[in-house]
C-alpha cells in the first residue's frame, strides 16, 4: 500500500471543511498521496440508524483509515475553546490503535475554525493534541518561515492552521489563511516522504 496521509475533519457549517481540502492540496503538491475523511454527526436520541455512507460530501472515517495512514491531519470547528463532540467520539473509539500502536511515531498536525477571533482557536487545537500524544504520534506545527503566519489578520497559529468564520460563519477564508492550510499541509507531506 502506498503512504498516504489522512486528512479526518469535522464540520458543520463547511469552513473546516474547506480547510480540510486546502491541506489535502498542500500535501499532493508534496508528492504524497492523500484521504480525505470526515466523521458522522451526533445525535442525542437516536430514532434511526445513519447510513455508513453519506448521501453527498466526503466520506466516513474507519479505524482501518486511520490505522493505516502514514500521516494525520486533525481538523475540528472551536466549540467553546474544545474541539467539536463529533470528533471527540470519534476519538474515544480508537483504544484498539492505542492498545497495538499503530500510530506510533507517525507525524500529525491539527486545524480549526471559529466564529470570532477570540473563538478559542489555540486552546482547541491544543485540545485536539493530546490524543495524539497518547496515541505516540509526532505532531508538527506551523514555522514562521511561512511569511503568512506573521502577516495574518485573522486565523493562523504556530500550533496549526486556524480560520475566523465570523459569527454567520459567512466570511471566507482569507489568503493568508488558504497559504497556511497549503504550506501546512505540504509540510507534513514532506515529513510522511522523508519517513518513509
Amino acid at each position: 500500500m502506498q503512504p498516504y496521509v489522512l486528512v479526518l475533519y469535522y464540520s458543520k457549517y463547511g469552513s473546516t471543511k474547506e480547510m480540510a481540502h486546502l491541506i489535502a492540496d498542500g500535501v499532493e503538491s508534496a508528492g504524497t498521496q492523500v484521504k480525505i475523511r470526515t466523521v458522522p454527526n451526533i445525535a442525542a436520541v437516536v430514532t434511526e440508524a445513519a447510513p455508513s455512507i453519506p448521501d453527498e460530501g466526503d466520506i466516513y472515517c474507519t479505524l482501518d483509515d486511520l490505522a493505516n495512514c502514514s500521516g494525520l491531519a486533525l481538523g475540528s470547528p472551536t466549540r467553546f475553546g474544545n474541539m467539536a463532540s463529533e470528533m471527540k467520539y470519534f476519538l474515544d473509539q480508537t483504544t484498539s490503535l492505542w492498545l497495538n500502536g499503530a500510530l506510533h511515531g507517525k507525524p500529525a498536525c491539527v486545524f480549526t475554525a471559529s466564529g470570532s477571533m477570540h473563538g478559542g482557536q489555540e486552546s482547541t487545537l491544543l485540545t485536539m493534541l493530546p490524543p495524539l500524544f497518547h496515541h505516540g504520534m509526532m505532531i508538527m506545527g506551523l514555522s514562521n518561515a511561512v511569511p503568512a503566519l506573521s502577516n495574518t489578520k485573522s486565523g493562523g497559529t504556530p500550533y496549526g492552521a486556524s480560520h475566523v468564520s465570523g459569527p454567520r460563519h459567512d466570511l471566507s477564508l482569507s489568503q493568508d489563511e488558504k497559504i497556511l492550510c497549503a504550506s501546512q499541509g505540504q509540510r507534513l507531506g514532506e515529513l510522511v516522504k522523508k519517513l518513509n
